[in-house]
């Protein structure tokens, strides 16, 4: 009896997306776009690591302090949206900014399968680089340019962030310029009130730090699942930075894009694709003694590699007629027997109800999705093969000196709908 295995793959679609729209205006009429990409591939050397890794460029914040985006989970993007102030400044006016930062759930879909999954992400940190219409120094009268930026404000300078933002340790200034980034753990104003008359400012681009909860990967098909979330920009919007500020955009649009790239491999030894079936310790019982034997079987050992859900089925050269199985014939009288085949997969692959996996009987039907609990790279399974005393009997009756002969497809499927 010969043993094939054939292994079925998705393909992975790539999206193309759109740039993100350059233009600013005092009026928020425009939207910013920003695509943000995840990829998971298995890793051999981590098999419990199960997670999405992010493959958006990081601009802004993390681009220039990537050590402190490492330490806290954090990834950054700049946005081109500026934001001017509508009138001067005058002692005690406020900037209060606000974003998004508690968690919001979206739903990313696969558009070959249907199948949806439910992410979450939310902004954890917040900057930009103001500038001012004169220099610091000008506006305070202050002549030592670091004095000058702190006594501007009410609550010191930009690298302070007020509550309930924390304090990233950036800050850098020029004349009449400053940049700030801090870290919000939470949707909250912070607010940073001036001590002196400010004819006019403006904060040059939106730089955002965020934190994404994926899904688990090793329930998803291979394949692109795409979604996106809209903020506004507008006062006592998503994104806010005060009343005192007027935003060039309306809204901001990140458009994430999971790709989901699994392993399903199986190997079978060499020679393993033939497979002898015979009685417990041989022929010898039946040919010295006649001693009927009571089945006919054969254990076939497979390398399995896997991250997805898959099924398995069987292909039949020869069949019964009746039943889900395949059969072994002899092709000069045409009788035949039944052969049982079975699957035993190793720990880390269950069924669908999360139990073990242990002699599932398989059949031309596909059996319900197999399912990942970790990615398992090369773990042992077994096909067992196998004919029962009644076909054996029967087998041995009408041999006739001629050898049963089938072959047997075993299908290893992870396009799973």
């Amino acid at each position: 009896m010969n043993l094939k295995s054939r292994i079925r793959f998705g393909l992975n679609k790539r999206l193309c997306w759109l740039g993100v729209l350059l233009v600013s205006s005092v009026t928020p009429v425009h939207a910013a776009t920003q695509e943000i990409r995840a990829l998971f591939q298995p890793d051999p050397a981590q098999p419990n690591k199960n997670v999405f890794i992010n493959k958006t460029p990081n601009s802004g914040y993390c681009a220039n302090y990537p050590d402190q985006c490492v330490e806290n989970g954090m990834f950054s993007i700049q946005l081109p949206i500026r934001f001017d102030s509508i009138r001067p400044l005058n002692p005690s006016d406020v900037v209060a900014i606000q974003v998004p930062g508690n968690w919001r759930q979206l739903i990313v879909s696969n558009p070959e399968t249907q199948e949806t999954e439910t992410m979450e992400v939310r902004i954890s940190g917040v900057g930009s680089e103001f500038h001012l219409s004169h220099p610091a120094t000008q506006l305070t009268g202050q002549s030592d340019l670091l004095k000058a930026h702190q006594q501007l404000w009410i609550n010191r300078s930009w690298v302070y962030a007020p509550l309930p933002c924390l304090y990233s340790g950036v800050g850098a200034y020029g004349p009449s310029s400053y940049r700030f980034f801090w870290k919000t753990p939470m949707a909250a104003y912070c607010t940073k009130s001036a001590a002196y008359y400010i004819p006019s400012m403006y904060f040059d681009t939106l730089d955002i730090a965020y934190e994404l909860r994926t899904p688990n990967p090793l329930g998803m098909s291979t394949g692109i699942y795409t979604g996106s979330i809209t903020y506004s920009v507008i006062n006592r919007g998503d994104f806010d930075f005060g009343p005192m500020m007027q935003a060039s955009d309306g809204s901001i649009t990140l458009d994430f894009v999971l790709d989901v790239q699994h392993t399903l491999k199986v190997d079978i030894p060499p020679g393993g694709n033939h497979v002898l079936l015979e009685p417990q310790g041989g022929w010898q019982g039946w040919l010295e003694s006649g001693r009927r034997p009571t089945r006919l079987y054969r254990d076939q050992t497979f390398n399995i590699s896997a991250s997805s859900k898959f099924t398995m089925k069987l292909e039949c050269e020869h069949d019964l007629g009746f039943g889900d199985g395949c059969a072994i014939m002899n092709r000069e009288t045409g009788y035949a027997g039944a052969v049982d085949v079975s699957v035993s997969l190793p720990h880390g692959l269950t069924d669908s109800a999360g139990r073990p996996v242990r002699k599932m009987p398989l059949g031309r039907t596909a059996t319900a999705p197999f399912q990942p609990g970790i990615y398992v790279d090369r773990k042992p399974g077994t096909l067992h093969f196998e004919v029962a005393e009644q076909y054996t009997n029967w087998l041995i009756d009408n041999a006739g000196d001629k050898p049963y002969k089938g072959n047997i497809t075993v299908i290893w499927d992870s396009e799973v709908h």
